[in-house]
Formats: structure tokens, C-alpha cells, sequence
């Protein structure tokens, strides 16, 4: 199999379909909408565009141009109905409106909503929960799962929503989901992913495409919700998440210095999360040797000669992904290198028919069926039940459709615009370099975007503070006083381990990755 098929069919349970009775391209229409508070008058365009680069982290904000009665925030998410939609508009957005309900949805004990961005014929349906200790004072997250083509719903009840969905039971309470300190978003995206959709067969292909919606839909919510104003804004996500979430934190910056123009309050940006992500791809393809064949995590599980070859192919195809992807962006040369270095590295694992999300055991079931992990099984289940999609308020033109955690469709569409080997690590860079912080967490036992990887990256990243970063030791981190991995920061940068952990942090390790979480978002270190 070739290697971009690897990286975009098998990061994050990207290739786990259920089969569909009709294709997206046939569902027409939306559901009614109603209550359309937030819009008095006939939009307005959006603000004027800039030369963002000289912005700093800090926005002084004129006042007045939309204090003239046009726009009314809707304010009280409390009063939002469980039985139908509100859809919220906003002059700055035109071709967006937000799409609001109730929904009672795993954990009673916080306020929790569901529903749609719609950008004219696009759909993408995203779930909100409050926070369970200070709703009114702590953090905002936004997550998202990877792919490309993967729903968030793996997120929200598997990993660190407030409950999880594991058996043919149901879902059950989540004791350590993040929301047990922070508001939290996730979100299926782009359109075509679990209930996102498009009519009229639009359809997105790359990154910089999907975050003018994500940015625009950031906007919007905290324009009409005054209450979350203000408070640290986190963008987190998961493997291809490592592509996703540098771009998306990067338009809402750059969104935020039009909103400034605008007299509107900038979102404030604080950080991101990246958990076991694909941000440097030259480097994570080289690393599946470390990972196969030295004891970077287990010991090898490749034996000797085919692991003496692949050393040998490491520094050619080191030098060929530099010369045909990095230095000169050849699409056909880059294809071919990463095509043929994918099947000298990446295939000796594969053959072992160990878990390429958990390289210390076998897969769970045919990967092609299960992705090594049944619970995608029963999550697609859950879904699927008419009661969950009527009370999740899942527009009505998807009731012939199965729920598939992954679609096949959004993920080769991205393979084929080649979206995964554009260099990602430059917005990390960048973002830095405009204060907001970033935290690259990895579990120790990810074949797929394992830690040897994405520390090289981290390590050779260009920013104003490599000196610091580099010079420092990897240290121990702690939870109730045992070791629970290794970190390295220096100012706004850390890069931070999670022993015993797969390629889903806060599924094997519920415990520290809530602690990790609590930490960052306090600014407390580790």
C-alpha cells in the first residue's frame, strides 16, 4: 500500500466506513430553520481585509461601527429550545448562520447543545458542552478528530467527551472528560464528515479551505454569546489534527484582526493542542524505522535484515522527500518519493499485524472492519438509533444514511490535492512567534504519528525561542507522584509524552490526560 495511503487511510480510524444507503451527493435540502434573532438588516460585507503580518497578540479595538442597532446578540444560551432550532446570524459574516438547540446529551449535570455552521448548500453539525466545574469562568476548547475524513463523535465518546460509548450498553459517564475543566466544542469537519453535509455536491479538499468555515463559525459564537467573551480559547485536535489545528488557530488570528477593524472584539486566542498529530511528514516517515526496529517504544517488532534495510533507506529517501516536497514543491516527484519510501517503511510493520495506533499489542479484530478498536463499531450504532439522531436535532435529509465514523470521499479527496504534504510546522512557527502557546503531546506507544517523529520536528522548528528549546533536557512529568512521560517547553512551546498511551491519548490514559489538560489550561507547567 503506498504511503500516503498509510498516513491518510490509517491516521485516526480513517478508513472505518459503514456502509451508506445512498451517497452524500444524493442528500438534498435542510431542515426548517427558525427564530432568526441576531440579523436586523440586510448584512453587511465583511470587514476590510489587511496586511496581518504586523499585528501583535493584543488588539486595541475602535469603537462604533456596529454599535448602530443592526446586530442584537441572542446572548442566553439557556434559553435555546430542545425541540427546534435557533439559527444566529451576524453582518460580519454574511454567508455564515449558526444553527442552535438543546440536547441533553450524556452528562444532565451541564448544559449541553448540538447543531449546524451553514455557509449557503454546506452543513457542519458540531456538539457544545458547558463546563462541569465554572461554566461561567472557564476556558473555551474547540476539537476535532483527524482523517482527513473523520468525525469528532470519535472524540466525544471515546476519548474525552463527557461519556463514552464502549459496548453494545450504551453511553456511560466519563469521570475524566475535559469538560470537567473547560466549555468544549467538537466538531465534525469538513462537510461530508459524520453529520456535516453538503447539497448540490459541494465538497472541500483542503485545510486552508476548511478553516475559513471553522474561523467564521469561531466568530459568530462568540459574537452572540457574550458570556464566553474574553476567556482562553484553546483549538485542540488529534492526528491529521496536526494539519488541521495550526491552519485553523492561524485564521482565527488572522480573522481577528478584520473583527479589530470592524470594532469587534477579537477572539482571544490562547493556545493549541496537538495530540499524536501528522504536522511534519518528512518526518514522521523516516521515524517508522525508529519505531519498527529500535527500541524508541517496545522492543523491534521487524527482524534484522529487513530493519538493516530500511536503515539504508532512510537517508535517501530523507534527501529525495527534501529535494521533490520541501525545498521545490513537485507534485509528481513528491508523489512518487513518498509513495516509495512509504512502502520500504512503513510496510514491514504492517505485516506484523500489530495495532498501528498501539504498537505494544495486537489489532482487535480485522483493521479493515474495526481499525483494531470494536468501540467505532458500537459509536456507529449509537447513531445510528432514531431517538439519538431526533434528540442530537440531525437534520432529517440524513435519515437514509448510516453514520460512518470516516468517509472515504472527504479523505481522498484530500489525499488527491496532496493536502497532507504542504508544510504545516510554519504555522506552528508562526503562531508562537504571535504568543499563543502550543502543546505537542504524544503517546509513547503511536506507531502511526509516534513521538520520535514529531519531536524531530518540534526540535528543528524555527522560532524565537529554538535557542531555548532545543538546550533543554527532557524532564519527568508526574501524576499522583508516578512518572507519567517526559517534557521539554521553553516560554509558549511544549512537547510532552504520555507513557503507556497509544495514538488516542485520553482513551488509554483518562487519568493523565485530564491532569495534563488541567495543568496547560492553568499555565501551571508540568
Amino acid at each position: 500500500m503506498l504511503w500516503a495511503n498509510h498516513l491518510s487511510l490509517f491516521v485516526l480510524l480513517s478508513t472505518f466506513c459503514h456502509g451508506i444507503g445512498a451517497t452524500r451527493q444524493q442528500v438534498l435540502g435542510l431542515g426548517p430553520r427558525v427564530n432568526r434573532p441576531g440579523l436586523k438588516a440586510n448584512a453587511w460585507p465583511s470587514g476590510p481585509t489587511t496586511n496581518h503580518a504586523s499585528v501583535p497578540t493584543s488588539f486595541k479595538i475602535p469603537q462604533g461601527r456596529y454599535d448602530d442597532g443592526l446586530f442584537t446578540p441572542f446572548e442566553d444560551l439557556t434559553t435555546l429550545s430542545s425541540d427546534s432550532y435557533t439559527t444566529l446570524a451576524h453582518p460580519f459574516f454574511p454567508d455564515y448562520s449558526l444553527r442552535l438547540k438543546k440536547s441533553n446529551l450524556c452528562d444532565d449535570s451541564v448544559n449541553s447543545y448540538t447543531g449546524y455552521i451553514d455557509v449557503e448548500a454546506r452543513h457542519i453539525f458540531f456538539y457544545f458542552f458547558e463546563s462541569r466545574s465554572n461554566p461561567d469562568k472557564d476556558d473555551v476548547i474547540f476539537w476535532t478528530n483527524g482523517g482527513p475524513g473523520c468525525s469528532s463523535s470519535i472524540g466525544l465518546f471515546m476519548e474525552l467527551g463527557p461519556c463514552r460509548v464502549l459496548d453494545e450498553k450504551g453511553p456511560k459517564y466519563n469521570p475524566e472528560s475535559w469538560n470537567s475543566h473547560a466549555n468544549i466544542f467538537f466538531v465534525d469537519q469538513p462537510i461530508g464528515v459524520g453529520f456535516s453535509y453538503a447539497e448540490h455536491g459541494e465538497s472541500v479538499s483542503t485545510t486552508e479551505e476548511a478553516a475559513q468555515d471553522i474561523a467564521a463559525f469561531v466568530g459568530i459564537f462568540f459574537e452572540h454569546f457574550h458570556k464566553f467573551k474574553g476567556r482562553g480559547f484553546h483549538m485542540a485536535g488529534e492526528s491529521y489534527g496536526g494539519r488541521y489545528i495550526p491552519l485553523f488557530a492561524s485564521a482565527v488570528y488572522d480573522q481577528n484582526a478584520r473583527l479589530v477593524q470592524a470594532g469587534l472584539t477579537p477572539v482571544n486566542l490562547t493556545s493549541v493542542m496537538i495530540g499524536n498529530g501528522l504536522t511534519d511528514f518528512s518526518t514522521m516517515i523516516t521515524s517508522y524505522y525508529d519505531m519498527a526496529c529500535t527500541p524508541a517504544s517496545v522492543a523491534p517488532v521487524v527482524d534484522i535484515s529487513t530493519c538493516v534495510r530500511m536503515k539504508r533507506v532512510v537517508p535517501r529517501c530523507e534527501k529525495w522527500i527534501k529535494k521533490s516536497c520541501i525545498d521545490v514543491f513537485d507534485d509528481i516527484d513528491c508523489g512518487a518519493a513518498t509513495s516509495t519510501c512509504s512502502s520500504e517503511l512503513s510496510t514491514p510493520f504492517f505485516q506484523t499485524g500489530l495495532n498501528p495506533y498501539d504498537i505494544s499489542k495486537p489489532c482487535e479484530g480485522p483493521i479493515e472492519d474495526t481499525l483494531c478498536y470494536p468501540a467505532t463499531k458500537y459509536i456507529a450504532s449509537y447513531l445510528d438509533q432514531p431517538s439519538v439522531r431526533e434528540q442530537l436535532g440531525v437534520d432529517p435529509v440524513l435519515s437514509s444514511l448510516n453514520f460512518s465514523s470516516c468517509d472515504m470521499d472527504v479523505n481522498i479527496a484530500f489525499t488527491n490535492a496532496l493536502d497532507e504534504y504542504h508544510q504545516t510546522k510554519f504555522y506552528v512557527s508562526a503562531l508562537l512567534d504571535r504568543g499563543v502557546k502550543a502543546l505537542i503531546y504524544v503517546g509513547s506507544y503511536d506507531w502511526i504519528c509516534n513521538w520520535v517523529g514529531n519531536e524531530r520536528w518540534t526540535l528543528q522548528l524555527d522560532w524565537h525561542g529554538k535557542e531555548a528549546f532545543t538546550s533543554k533536557e527532557l524532564k519527568e512529568w508526574k501524576v499522583d507522584g508516578k512518572k507519567s512521560g517526559v517534557y521539554r517547553s521553553a516560554g509558549p512551546f511544549t512537547f510532552l509524552t504520555v507513557e503507556g498511551a497509544g495514538h488516542m491519548v485520553p482513551y488509554d490514559k483518562p487519568v493523565q490526560s485530564l491532569e495534563m489538560v488541567k495543568r496547560w489550561l492553568a499555565g501551571d507547567g508540568f
